[in-house]
């Protein structure tokens, strides 16, 4: 008989919930349905709890159901999702589910009535959904994002220190450019995600508590003597948010715009890594560590593929197209409310776990490669011409005029080698032990400072 698990995910529509479930697993507490219900029922919760403690309290409340409350705000019982949903298959309404849930299991606990009437108090729908999506988005980021893309630091910085002073031929436009070293490549890529991992980590959470349209309607009806801005603001920072109290009925969701455009802009550095590294492969400058047993095609035996990478890129793309329509949508919302937001924002989950599957597999081809030194030696010792800029230099710095139109005319569009270039610099009008020095430079020297910044940038994690 077939594991339920694997049946499941072979009949998934989505790769997300089918050939990738075990890659996202890590994902699937913070953007499953089971997740925002729980999630939802958190909230509800603490905003009992805080209304039965404070001024709107209808008199002391029974320790049992102080339990209770307490016990569902830190965590929910593990069937009610299930619960929940079953009461939503009955009102078709998903929040009003969560409320109807909380009633029944406060009243079971010993609630009275009136104490009941707390539940879901002075609330809109949205008052509990965006405060779920912020608590589940920002526990996400710290819990399995950002870990997950320290990983991918950790993997730069050890390459770029490892590789700090091995020579390759870099290439501008395609073609043959002053050296550069491997090292300093990775280096590069890692300042960039580290910056981008800084922003992502800098976007400030949100979240509103003020009834249906943002103005405390029904709060200050219901009791006009409470100060309901400051109760807002302290349950709303209680949970580690900052306090929005400007909306409508809903939160506008600027920030998750922020969060999610964040996202997409380390995964369009990392679609420029991959590229690059796909690159490198093709050239022959990294070698890809043999897996036994793997196929790299159906009919060419001799092939390893840069699957990882090629895999990387197409995640991060269909994630990058989600999260940009993310930033560009949440945002906007008719009037004081319309719905469109609410089976978008189903989706985030989608998107993250597609960047997610990405960085994974980006990860997965990093910890395959080896730079081959003989081959990028090769490519070096054959590109004398890269050295026009050296010795252009140096003419500048002699002060010699023209140096530049001189070594334009000997190297543009020409091969140089060695020799041709030992005949050229014993011409030029600089000093003996210049001219010396000169000649004797080769490719591989002419790296500037690429070995300093590749090291300094493996030794210091504050680098940004």
């Amino acid at each position: 008989m077939e594991d339920s698990a694997q049946v499941s995910a072979l009949a998934a529509l989505s790769p997300v919930d089918g050939r990738y479930a075990a890659t996202v697993a890590p994902l699937r507490e913070y953007f499953s349905e089971a997740a925002l219900i729980r999630e939802r029922i958190r909230v509800e919760a603490l905003w009992f709890l805080q209304l039965s403690d404070g001024a709107a309290s209808t008199g002391t409340l029974p320790e049992t159901v102080r339990a209770r409350a307490a016990g569902l705000a830190h965590e929910p019982d593990s069937e009610a999702p299930a619960q929940v949903k079953a009461i939503e298959r009955r009102v078709n309404h998903d929040v009003k589910a969560v409320e109807y849930f909380l009633r029944d299991a406060l009243k079971a606990a010993g609630a009275a009535p009136a104490v009941l009437e707390l539940v879901h108090f002075g609330c809109t729908s949205e008052d509990i959904n965006n405060l779920s999506y912020a608590r589940l988005l920002r526990a996400a980021r710290g819990a399995v994002l950002l870990p997950e893309l320290q990983k991918l630091d950790a993997v730069l910085r050890a390459l770029a220190g490892n590789h700090a002073e091995l020579p390759m031929l870099a290439r501008t436009h395609g073609q043959t450019a002053s050296p550069t070293t491997f090292g300093k490549e990775m280096a590069n890529v890692g300042a960039r995600l580290a910056r981008a991992m800084q922003r992502l980590e800098a976007v400030g959470i949100l979240g509103k508590w003020n009834g249906a349209v943002g103005n405390y309607n029904a709060h200050a009806i219901a009791r006009p003597e409470l100060d309901w801005l400051e109760i807002s603001r302290r349950f709303v920072e209680s949970q580690q948010l900052l306090w929005n109290p400007y909306t409508t009925q809903i939160e506008p969701h600027d920030w998750i715009a922020e969060y999610c455009d964040a996202c997409a802009a380390i995964n369009v550095i990392l679609i420029d890594l991959c590229r690059d590294i796909w690159g490198y492969i093709s050239l022959g400058y990294l070698r890809q560590r043999l897996s036994e047993g793997e196929v790299g095609s159906s009919t060419m035996p001799h092939k390893i593929n840069p699957i990882d990478f090629e895999n990387a890129e197409g995640n991060f793309g269909f994630a990058n197209a989600m999260l940009r329509f993310f930033a560009d949508k949440l945002p906007i919302s008719r009037w004081q409310r319309d719905l469109t937001d609410s089976t978008v924002l189903r989706n985030l989950g989608v998107a993250l776990g597609h960047s997610f599957i990405g960085w994974r597999a980006l990860q997965r081809g990093l910890d395959k490669l080896s730079p081959d030194p003989a081959r990028m030696s090769q490519d070096l010792e054959g590109a004398y011409e890269v050295l026009g800029e050296a010795i252009q230099s140096a003419l500048r710095a002699a002060g010699i005029p023209d140096g530049y139109e001189l070594l334009k005319s000997f190297t543009r569009g020409q091969r140089i080698d060695a020799a041709a270039l030992a005949q050229f610099v014993a011409k030029l009008p600089l000093a003996e032990a210049e001219r010396a020095r000169l000649a004797a430079l080769r490719p591989s020297h002419y790296v500037g400072l690429a070995a300093q910044l590749a090291r300094r940038f493996a030794a210091d994690d504050q680098i940004r």
